[in-house]
């Protein structure tokens, strides 16, 4: 899994590094799918579930899902991209928001405080502790700055299958609240809305956007839970 964790890590600098206005969302969906095949590794979104193509491209008020097509990035937009690798049968899967040339401050600093919810909840990914930590630290950090974190989306186990228990909420919550053991591997990412946390998905059946228009950002990475701390398998 780490080696499948580096091989989407230099996949999103390749992608990210193509980033800027005029770029279509289906170029990013090619640089993609050519560099994570070339390594002898599978897109792990290809196919699943019938999804049409190997990364999710988001912009502004869409939260995830987005299917990457002719559509132009523009000046000031922001983009996520999500996407997943399978090398010798093993995922790994992460998320970034990007700016698309110069975007405004109140952009920049959704895209910057997603990151921090991240590694709020990241922190707390330790032997031992339970779900419900990663959880209420991501909220936490999110609703202390004015922002709301998604219900309807959480994140996810992962190792030979794409999505695997345990479910990983980005919110406290009530129920079934497992504790964490060393080789766990799990996906932490909150997906964090400028306006409301309401949703609804598009008429594609895929892509999810914010009910108000509000800006949403992501960021996700793959987390092994190990006795010497938690480890980030997709750091850039």
């Amino acid at each position: 899994m780490r080696e499948s964790g580096k091989l989407a890590a230099r996949c999103m600098e390749r992608i990210i590094a193509c980033i800027r206005p005029g770029v279509t969302a289906k170029q990013l969906d090619i640089v993609a799918e050519q560099y994570i095949t070339s390594r002898g590794a599978w897109p792990s979104f290809k196919n699943y579930r019938g999804f049409p193509a190997s990364i999710c491209v988001s912009v502004n008020d869409e939260v995830v899902h987005g299917i990457p097509d002719g559509r132009i990035l523009k000046e000031g937009d922001i983009v996520g991209i999500d996407f997943g690798a399978m090398l010798n049968g093993y995922h790994s899967d992460m998320a970034r928001t990007v700016a698309v040339g110069s975007i405004d401050r109140e952009a920049e600093r959704l895209i910057t405080m997603t990151k921090k919810c991240f590694y709020a909840g990241f922190e707390r990914a330790v032997e031992g502790n339970r779900i419900g930590s990663i959880s209420r630290a991501i909220e936490e950090r999110a609703l202390a700055n004015n922002y709301s974190v998604v219900h309807d989306l959480v994140g996810h186990g992962i190792g030979l299958d794409l999505h695997e228990k345990p479910d990983i909420p980005n919110f406290a919550f009530r129920g079934p609240n497992p504790r964490l053991r060393s080789g766990m591997v799990i996906c932490i990412e909150p997906m964090v809305n400028m306006g409301a946390e309401k949703v609804y998905w598009g008429g594609d059946g895929w892509v999810v956007r914010t009910n108000d228009g509000s800006l949403s950002a992501h960021y996700e990475n793959t987390v092994a839970v190990m006795e010497s701390g938690p480890e980030i398998l997709t750091r850039i």
